[in-house]
């Protein structure tokens, strides 16, 4: 017999639970179907973020930048470390450890807001009267409204298919049972650079290639020329405007062929390999053809403004439908759209999403870069504060990168902040609210912030949009 929800909500990650919990609070009666599972084949919602993304990765970054801090850093301040050894064993049973407390504190938020859990994958089977009909294991559920949030999935080269042992994706770099001597990445995308760096901080030989001949070329590009060089000093070694030819596997590991941006052909000898090229929408399993759900060329979900779809009733956020793929991003429309089924005017400003790499430095940035802004033909004022010259950074011992603040040259409003340093991450969302706001860089440079912070760097970049910095 079927269970007849208001909303049910297909995928548990970042949009999808969020969703399901927002609907739940709103008086909606709420299911949220999920497949993923844990080591011991119970549930574990929270998606690709919470289990082979955004949470395992920043467990070992933090780990890693650990040992790194102990090995290389510790006797600035100090302290004398003997014998110092990592357990990788160890490190990786923390990030699992950590991982399987977001997934039983999502599950416990579904308790909470009584939203009912069905574990398994969500397909459509029909459209009926009541709504939507869903299959999940040996259920049936019917939705009045249905909620498609099931993300995405690592993008393979063409004929290389992932085997998690040699070629991998993020799913096998967090597995990596022992530092490795050599690991080669194939793009300089976020993933790539966070499992780089993590790998390179306990003792592996990393190297990047990278189709593209700039790096980071989302990232404005006096902060990507920036984290370049940060990058580059730490011993990551970068090479752009590559050519990926032919990827062997073998019982010694993985050889590949790749011509250089000179044109010289290359090849690189690696234990591992990890593919970092992008993300691809995953509807596996979800059989929108049987309910005539529309794709686009991409595999993506066809969405309008407010993330629905060309059915009524039925909604997509996330992942699976345009816009950038971060798990925040996804949060937000999740909150939108319960919001919208319930009567009410969910909103999401796609401007004001702020965007992190949690490399060290860290990059995070919010709104339009300098090179947009100049393709635009948009007249700006820019700004800059170096860590260098911020006290709270020289106490920490890191002083790398800066501050940028972007500003129209005429009404002074916030455009974009771009930050590589400390913190970053955390820094951002002071610009994130700013802009939200239509602040000015003058209000910026007018509030008052605590001596010492990393934040006063944020002010003085306001400040010196206008050219009047008091420190630098």
């Amino acid at each position: 017999m079927a269970k007849n929800f208001d909303v049910v909500v297909i995928g548990g990650g970042p949009g999808g639970y969020i969703a399901a919990i927002r609907a739940a609070q709103l008086g909606l009666s709420t299911a949220c179907i999920d497949e993923w599972k844990n080591q011991a084949g119970g549930p574990a919602p929270g998606g690709t973020c919470t289990n082979v993304g955004c949470i395992p990765s920043k467990a070992l970054l933090q780990s890693s930048e650990n040992y790194e801090e102990a090995a290389k850093h510790f006797g600035d301040h100090g302290i004398t470390m003997k014998d110092l050894a990592i357990d990788i064993g160890k490190m990786v049973a923390r990030k699992d450890a950590v991982v399987k407390q977001n997934n039983d504190g999502i599950l416990y938020l579904f308790k909470k807001n009584k939203v009912s859990f069905f574990h398994g994958r969500g397909s459509f089977v029909q459209a009926t009267a009541e709504g939507y009909e869903i299959q999940v294991g040996e259920e049936t559920l019917v939705g009045k409204h249905v909620i498609v949030a099931t993300g995405s999935t690592a993008r393979a080269l063409p004929g290389v298919p992932f085997d998690e042992v040699k070629i991998l994706s993020n799913d096998g770099a967090l597995r990596i049972p022992a530092v490795p001597k050599k690991l080669v990445l194939i793009g300089s995308g976020v993933i790539g650079l966070e499992m780089g760096s993590v790998w390179r901080r306990v003792g592996a030989d990393v190297t990047v290639l990278e189709a593209l001949p700039t790096f980071l070329g989302a990232v404005d590009e006096q902060i990507a020329k920036e984290a370049h060089k940060a990058f580059t000093k730490q011993g990551l070694k970068i090479e752009l405007g590559v050519k990926v030819g032919e990827i062997k596997t073998s019982g010694k590991g993985v050889s590949v062929a790749y011509t250089s941006a000179k044109g010289e052909a290359q090849v690189l000898a690696a234990d591992h390999v990890i593919v970092s090229i992008g993300r691809v929408p995953n509807t596996t399993g979800l059989k929108p053809e049987v309910v005539g759900l529309k794709l686009d060329e991409r595999g993506a979900i066809v969405v309008d403004g407010e993330c629905r779809t060309n059915l009524p009733n039925v909604w997509a956020v996330g992942d699976v439908v345009r816009g950038p793929m971060l798990a925040h991003k996804a949060e937000e429309e999740g909150v939108a759209v319960a919001e919208r089924i319930a009567g009410q005017h969910g909103h999401v400003n796609f401007n004001t999403i702020p965007w992190v790499i949690y490399t060290s430095p860290e990059i995070a940035w919010v709104g339009r870069t300098e090179q947009q802004l100049k393709a635009e033909g948009v007249a700006y004022k820019a700004g800059t504060f170096p860590f260098l010259a911020n006290g709270r950074a020289r106490a920490l011992g890191d002083t790398t990168g800066m501050v940028k603040f972007l500003a129209d040259a005429k009404t002074d409003e916030i455009l974009g902040v771009h930050i590589v340093g400390p913190m970053a991450s955390e820094l951002i969302s002071e610009a994130v609210v700013a802009m939200e706001f239509k602040a000015s860089s003058e209000d910026i440079a007018r509030i008052c912030h605590a001596h010492p912070s990393l934040s006063e760097a944020t002010k003085e970049a306001a400040l010196a949009v206008d050219k009047r910095t008091l420190n630098f």
